[in-house]
């Protein structure tokens, strides 16, 4: 596990000027509204409210850089597939979203969560084909690992792999944000991304 001696939230981006211009190797989280992509990004820097935890689904407007140990940065995507965010709102986000995704030179790889309790939505899907199409490193993190107990968990990795189409060799991990199972293994995927 990397030890975060540094993290700080250094921008929120709103539209493309809003990025930050530095070198440094970024890597994003993206998922579903409500799949917990704020309490992971949280968990694997060992804090408990840098990244706003929102009861609310649709709650992250923009993209969140965060400053880790002055050397890399995690990215907080806003969430999809929440009906009640207003499709302008949606509208305004996708182009945003998606150029920092295609054109994003410090972008090392993406974090795509998926909520282990249920199988992969057409959203879901959809962005894993995107970010395969676009050649983007991709580590699937199945979320909420603790909801379940073991052999449905392996039930439900097999149903997350089928219905992304993932192959063998795509890294698929699971993970909880309440017992921190699967943290090690995460931050070990997350730094060969950032060497």
């Amino acid at each position: 596990m990397l030890k975060i001696i540094k993290a700080e939230l250094k921008a929120a981006a709103y539209n493309l000027k809003d990025f930050p211009e530095w070198n440094l190797p970024e890597v994003s989280f993206i998922g579903r509204s409500n799949v917990g992509k704020s309490s992971l990004l949280n968990s694997l820097i060992g804090r408990k409210n840098l990244a706003r935890i929102s009861s609310t689904p649709g709650k992250t407007r923009g993209l969140y850089f965060y400053l880790l140990n002055d050397s890399f940065c995690f990215v907080d995507l806003p969430g999809y597939g929440y009906a009640k965010v207003s499709k302008n709102e949606r509208d305004r986000w996708a182009p945003i979203i998606e150029d920092y995704l295609a054109k994003r030179s410090s972008l090392r790889g993406c974090l795509h969560l998926i909520d282990c309790r249920h199988e992969p939505t057409a959203d879901d899907q959809l962005m894993s084909q995107w970010l395969r199409a676009h050649t983007i490193p991709t580590i699937t993190v199945a979320t909420k690992s603790d909801k379940l107990s073991r052999s449905a968990l392996l039930q439900q990795l097999k149903v997350i792999r089928s219905g992304l189409g993932l192959f063998e060799d795509d890294r698929l991990l699971p993970f909880s944000t309440q017992t921190a199972a699967g943290r090690d293994q995460l931050w070990q995927e997350i730094r060969s991304l950032l060497l």
